[in-house]
């Protein structure tokens, strides 16, 4: 029983040795944010944070609420 555990420590040790390896070799870590993925940004994917940040933008176009009163009232 000790030793399948020692062996999956071990493994487990070895996998995230390799994974570092290739960010030292990179010198950056890789970046997984959708948006700067170009196959997504082709296929109109994008980050949901990114798509609420565009929702929530006033839109200068869009007629006030009090103004729509106004006008339905007339």
């Amino acid at each position: 029983m000790l030793e399948t555990i020692y062996l999956t420590a071990a493994i487990v040790a070895i996998c995230v040795f390799l994974l570092c390896i290739g960010i030292i070799i990179k010198g950056k870590f890789p970046n997984t944010h959708v948006s700067k993925n170009k196959e997504m940004r082709k296929r109109g994917i994008g980050c949901v944070q990114s798509q609420d940040r565009e929702a929530r933008k006033k839109n200068k176009h869009a007629i006030a609420e009090v103004e729509k009163d106004k006008k339905a009232n007339n």
